[in-house]
C-alpha cells in the first residue's frame, strides 16, 4: 500500500516537472543533437577556421644586412615592376604595359590600378622609390611613371623587377614582415606573416655555414633547409632521416667557374686555356655540366657553339703547340679555390696530372687579390648583360681574368644599348661564340641544391 502511494508520488512529480519544463528540455534536446551532428561531421570544416597559427622555421646560410636580404624572400613580401620569367624574359608585374622611347633612353610605366600595400595604403606612382644613379623620374599622374636614362641600358626591364616598399619593408605581397632580430648589422632572423587573413608565419633564421645550419636540423632548431649543397652531416645522410623530403634543383644563378689570368705569362696563351678546358669532364657529381656563360634556359642561348667536350688527345695536341711546351720544363699552374670546392680543386688536379701539368693547390675562403686559374662561381644575371665581368674597362675591377678583346668590347656594348630583343639575341649569340674562342675562362656546371623539410 505504501509502495503504490510512494509509486503515485512519483509519478506525478515527473508529470509536474515534464509540465513546467518541457519546452526547455525540448530545447535542450535538439540543440544536443545538432551540437553532435557537427561534431560528427563538421568538424573538417570548422577546424581550418579556427585561427591557429601555423609557423614554419627555415634555415639559410650566408651573412645578411637588412639591404641585401635574399630575393627569395623579398619576393614573398613585395613586388616590382616586371618579374623574370623561366626564360629570363621580363614579363609585366605591378606595371600592366610599357612603352621604350628615345632609342632606350626613356621608360613609360603604366600602373594597375586597385593594388593596395600591406599597410592598406593604395599603390600609385609616388609610391614607387627606386634610387637609380643619372635617371630622372616623372610621374605624370598617379597610374604613370617615367624613366629617363642618361644612356640607353637595355636590362632596365630587369632592374625595375626589384621589389617595391613603400616605407622599411611595407610592400605588396603575399606576407609582411612582423620583426627583424639584429645581430651586430646582420640579420640574424626574421619573421614574416601572411597578409591573406591566414594565420601563417614563416620564420627564417640565418647561419654562418652550412654545416652549422645542418646541425641546427638535426637538433630540432629548424623546420626547413633551403640551398645546402651537401646532403652529409657528422657521417650521417639526412634523407636517411625520420620523416623528411628533399627537393633536388638546379641553382642556376651561380656558375661553377675556373678563371684562368690572361695576363700571366703562361696563361696569357690561348692554346694553353683551350687545352686546360679540354680535360675537364662532361658531366659533375655536384651540378648541371654548362659549357657557357649563359644558363640554358636563357632566351639567348644557342646550340652549335664551341663545347670543350672531354678530350685529352686534343688537349695534349694544343699543349704541344703552346708556348709552355717549347720551354721543355714541367708545366706548374697554381689553382687557388674556394674551400667548397676543395675536392673538384683535387680532381682537376688529377686530370691535369694525365697531361704531364703539376697543380699547386692553394685553398682560400674569398676572392684572391691575385692568382693563375682561380676555381670559384660567379652569379647570372637574368639579363644576359656581362659587361663588367668581361670588358677590358672593368679590368682591376669585376674583370677578374684581365681579360681583353675589342671585338668582346664592342659586343657588350652593343648589347646593353641595343632594344630590339632579336637584335640582342644575335649580338650574345657572337658574344658567347668569341668568348668561347678565346676561353678566358672553363665554365663547368650549375650547383645542385637541396631543400630539406621535416613532415
Amino acid at each position: 500500500m505504501i509502495f503504490l502511494k510512494r509509486r503515485r508520488l512519483i509519478t506525478w512529480l515527473l508529470k509536474a516537472y515534464l509540465k513546467k519544463w518541457r519546452k526547455t528540455i525540448l530545447v535542450s534536446f535538439i540543440l544536443g543533437l545538432a551540437v553532435f551532428f557537427i561534431l560528427r561531421f563538421g568538424v573538417n570544416y570548422f577546424i581550418p577556421l579556427i585561427p591557429f597559427t601555423q609557423q614554419e622555421t627555415v634555415g639559410l646560410t650566408g651573412a645578411y644586412t637588412v639591404d641585401d636580404i635574399p630575393s627569395s624572400i623579398l619576393s614573398k613580401v613585395s613586388r616590382g615592376l616586371t618579374y623574370i620569367a623561366d626564360n629570363d624574359m621580363p614579363k609585366p608585374d605591378l606595371a600592366s604595359s610599357w612603352e621604350i622611347k628615345n632609342n632606350g633612353k626613356t621608360y613609360i610605366f603604366h600602373l594597375k590600378k586597385n593594388i593596395t600595400f600591406s599597410d592598406g595604403a593604395k599603390f600609385t606612382s609616388e609610391q614607387i622609390k627606386y634610387n637609380f644613379l643619372n635617371v630622372t623620374i616623372e610621374r605624370p599622374d598617379a597610374y604613370t611613371i617615367i624613366f629617363n636614362l642618361k644612356d640607353s641600358y637595355s636590362p632596365f626591364l630587369v632592374t625595375v623587377s626589384r621589389p617595391i616598399f613603400r616605407s622599411g619593408f611595407n610592400g605588396i605581397g603575399d606576407f609582411k614582415v612582423q620583426s627583424v632580430n639584429l645581430n651586430g648589422n646582420f640579420v640574424q632572423s626574421l619573421s614574416l606573416v601572411s597578409t591573406k587573413g591566414k594565420s601563417n608565419e614563416i620564420l627564417y633564421q640565418f647561419y654562418p655555414t652550412e654545416e652549422s645550419l645542418k646541425t641546427a636540423f638535426a637538433l630540432g632548431e629548424v623546420d626547413k633547409l633551403i640551398g645546402i649543397r651537401d646532403l652529409n652531416t657528422d657521417g650521417k645522410n639526412l634523407s636517411s632521416f625520420k620523416n623528411v623530403t628533399i627537393l633536388k634543383q638546379v641553382n642556376y644563378s651561380d656558375l661553377v667557374t675556373l678563371f684562368y689570368n690572361t695576363q700571366d705569362k703562361t696563361l696569357s696563351d690561348k692554346r694553353l686555356r683551350e687545352a686546360l678546358s679540354y680535360t675537364m669532364p662532361d658531366s659533375f657529381l655536384n651540378g648541371k655540366r654548362n659549357y657557357g656563360p649563359f644558363s640554358p634556359n636563357s632566351w639567348v642561348t644557342e646550340d652549335g657553339l664551341t663545347t670543350y667536350t672531354q678530350d685529352f688527345e686534343h688537349a695534349k695536341l694544343l699543349l704541344s703547340e703552346s708556348d709552355s711546351s717549347s720551354k721543355g720544363a714541367t708545366l706548374t699552374l697554381e689553382l687557388k679555390a674556394l674551400r667548397k670546392y676543395k675536392s673538384l680543386a683535387y680532381q682537376i688536379k688529377s686530370l691535369w696530372k694525365k697531361e704531364g701539368i703539376e697543380t699547386n693547390i692553394k685553398i682560400v675562403d674569398s676572392f684572391p687579390a691575385d692568382f693563375q686559374v682561380f676555381l670559384g662561381e660567379f652569379n647570372v644575371a637574368n639579363d644576359p648583360d656581362q659587361y663588367t665581368l668581361w670588358h677590358s674597362s672593368q679590368i682591376n675591377q669585376n674583370n677578374i681574368t684581365n681579360y681583353k678583346n675589342l671585338r668582346i668590347d664592342k659586343l657588350l656594348e652593343d648589347g646593353r644599348q641595343t632594344v630590339d630583343i632579336n637584335e640582342r639575341k644575335k649580338i650574345y649569340t657572337d658574344f658567347q661564340k668569341y668568348l668561347l674562342d678565346d676561353a678566358p675562362a672553363t665554365f663547368l656546371y650549375f650547383p645542385y641544391e637541396y631543400d630539406v623539410t621535416r613532415k
